[in-house]
């Protein structure tokens, strides 16, 4: 009897630490995964919310709000599993210069205690040119009406 009990408590050893290091190795690698999506995610959609027409006029780089997050959203949602839930948040979005911060909280359907466990991804992103000076401010130090003008001279 003392042996089958022991074979039956190593069994139920062995069972919950497969699972413990299932649960770890899927969170571990599940925020990298999610901070990978995340970063190239942000990277597309500001690319394709550019403002063609403004850079045309002006030389600068600007993002439209809207189409960022709706080109976001649609790239996010077409490249995450069903396996988590996800709840995204913008919390600074600036048109020019263009940058945005994106907060992605993920959790899977696992949970302990009712409580489910929660990773969050935090990315901030610049698009940047590579044009030497800012045509914008260079017309407004030339023009001395400006209140740059005034102030330089």
């Amino acid at each position: 009897m003392n042996k089958a009990m022991l074979t039956v408590g190593i069994i139920i050893l062995s069972l919950a630490t497969l699972l413990m290091i299932n649960i770890i190795t899927n969170y571990s690698s599940g925020s990298e995964l999610d901070y990978y999506l995340v970063k190239e995610t942000a990277e597309a959609a500001m690319i394709d919310a550019v403002d063609i027409k403004y850079y045309r006029e002006n030389g600068l780089l600007r993002v439209d709000k809207e189409k960022f997050v709706e080109s976001f959203l649609r790239r996010f949602a077409d490249s995450v599993d069903n396996t988590r839930n996800y709840q995204v948040a913008f919390y600074d979005l600036n048109e020019v210069p263009p940058k945005v911060s994106v907060k992605v909280d993920s959790s899977t359907v696992l949970s302990f205690n009712g409580d489910n466990l929660e990773m969050s991804t935090t990315l901030d992103a610049i698009l940047e040119n590579t044009y030497n000076s800012d045509p914008l401010v260079t017309n407004e130090l030339k023009d001395p009406e400006s209140d740059f003008g005034k102030a330089i001279e």
